[in-house]
């Protein structure tokens, strides 16, 4: 397929207890990724959550807005953004480049805002590089059989594309092991439910708690 990814060879400064926590999400096409991310996303929830918007250069389907789901830029503009340091990954798949800003995502986890990358899993190597404190979220689909059929039900590749990303899909689900979390997409609304499941387990974490409710923790154990 030839896919290469770069990233800035620094280590995030990020503090150990950030507020806000990465999420890095990935899965085949047709897993249903997008949909549990814009599914949990519309959630309440105590704390503010957002998607990390990514550049490519790649053009925009009839269903996409620029800024909302890509920053859709010129190949000459990628490569400015790369020569200015403003990825902390970038690669290039199936033809085409995707980067995500890494000081756009520390601003967010600094104000205490969980940040959800959309990745693919060489990218999620490189944030893993990163920011070790990173969550991983591997989506997998039920079957084969189903997994082909959300492709053709999308209408947005021919057959022979669909053919390319369902050899490409067992790759990319080999992968799923270098995740911290698994869920399997049969029933949506129980996928859901895991994945919210999973962001409020890590801010239940004891280090996060520690450092939201530190006046209390002192208040209790003082004399």
């Amino acid at each position: 397929m030839g896919i290469n990814t770069i990233a800035i060879k620094q280590e995030s400064k990020m503090p150990r207890c950030q507020l806000g926590t990465l999420y890095f999400i990935s899965a085949p096409s047709g897993a249903g990724k997008s949909s549990l991310i814009t599914a949990v996303l519309k959630e309440e929830r105590e704390w503010n959550t957002q998607v990390s918007v990514s550049h490519t250069t790649r053009q925009p389907r009839s269903s996409e807005i620029n800024g909302l789901h890509y920053h859709f830029v010129t190949v000459d503009k990628f490569n400015k953004l790369i020569q200015q340091d403003v990825f902390f990954e970038w690669a290039e798949v199936f033809g085409h480049y995707y980067g995500t800003s890494r000081v756009t995502i520390e601003k967010a986890l600094e104000q205490g805002i969980d940040v959800i990358l959309d990745i693919d899993w060489q990218g999620a190597r490189q944030v893993r590089k990163f920011m070790p404190q990173a969550k991983g979220i591997f989506i997998l689909p039920p079957n084969k059989k189903e997994l082909e059929k959300r492709l053709n039900k999308r209408g947005q590749d021919s057959p022979d594309i669909i053919k390319e990303r369902m050899l490409q899909a067992r790759y990319e689900m080999s992968h799923y092991d270098e995740y911290d979390y698994l869920i399997v997409n049969h029933c949506f609304k129980q996928a859901t439910k895991e994945f919210s499941a999973i962001m409020q387990a890590v801010r239940n974490e004891q280090e996060h708690q520690a450092y939201r409710h530190e006046y209390i923790i002192k208040d209790l154990l003082g004399k």
